[in-house]
């Protein structure tokens, strides 16, 4: 060992032992449930509250960054959209029901590495109601304390396009770590993407998940629901 460096027989640098590392499990199809929103396996039965929470007037820019263009009907909405995520059997998407609503929300744990502890949220998508909202927030807490707590991942990515500001913002304001921009990374709807990739790690996330905590607990909102600390401020 040598300045915190270690060495191999050759002198030459590698990195740190994992000891006692496993192939991980893939990420199953349960409930994850929150005080704010609960996390359910996404099925062809949220397609009505979905599609009305997504693909309704004035939704139009939710849909510039993803892969399909805004379904017209709930037919290519559930074609387009919910069929391919519920039947995929590398990835888990949940429908996130605030409480007291319909789904209004999805999200995708994609790209699954078991062998290495790496997984990738993907596919965040908001209707109006969860926009900016506890439950946004406890929605993917709920998905990061699954995969790093009941599976014992070592790493979660976050991937958008360069030019997708509020994902963005999103990432760095829940704890992500920005590494850096892979240009020309892909074609999305016959334009040039060049992803921006963000990460976190499980010896990042007790850290995070405290502060998550703290935000989310409900002497964090006064009688209004409005917060008396902002999530960057804890």
């Amino acid at each position: 060992m040598v300045h915190g460096m270690e060495r191999n027989q050759y002198g030459q640098q590698v990195g740190a032992p994992v000891p006692h590392w496993s192939t991980r499990p893939l990420p199953g199809r349960g409930t994850l449930a929150g005080r704010y929103v609960t996390a359910e396996p996404i099925s062809l039965r949220h397609a009505d509250a979905l599609f009305a929470a997504v693909c309704g007037p004035g939704n139009g820019a939710l849909w510039t960054y993803r892969p399909v263009p805004q379904p017209e009907s709930i037919a290519e909405f559930e074609k387009g959209v919910l069929r391919p995520l519920a039947e995929h059997a590398e990835c888990t998407s949940f429908a996130f029901v605030p409480a007291g609503d319909r789904a209004s929300g999805l999200a995708t744990l994609s790209s699954c590495a078991p062998e290495a502890g790496v997984v990738e949220i993907s596919g965040v998508l908001w209707g109006r109601s969860m926009r900016r909202s506890t439950a946004a927030t406890e929605a993917i807490h709920l998905m990061l304390r699954y995969v790093f707590q009941q599976l014992g991942y070592r790493r979660v990515e976050w991937k958008c396009d360069s030019r997708n500001e509020p994902s963005a913002r999103a990432a760095q304001r829940l704890g992500f770590t920005y590494e850096g921009r892979f240009r020309q990374h892909m074609i999305v709807r016959g334009r040039n993407r060049d992803t921006d990739w963000y990460s976190m790690l499980d010896t990042e996330w007790p850290a995070i998940r405290a502060r998550n905590e703290r935000w989310l607990d409900p002497r964090n909102f006064d009688q209004n629901g409005h917060q008396l600390q902002r999530l960057e401020e804890i």
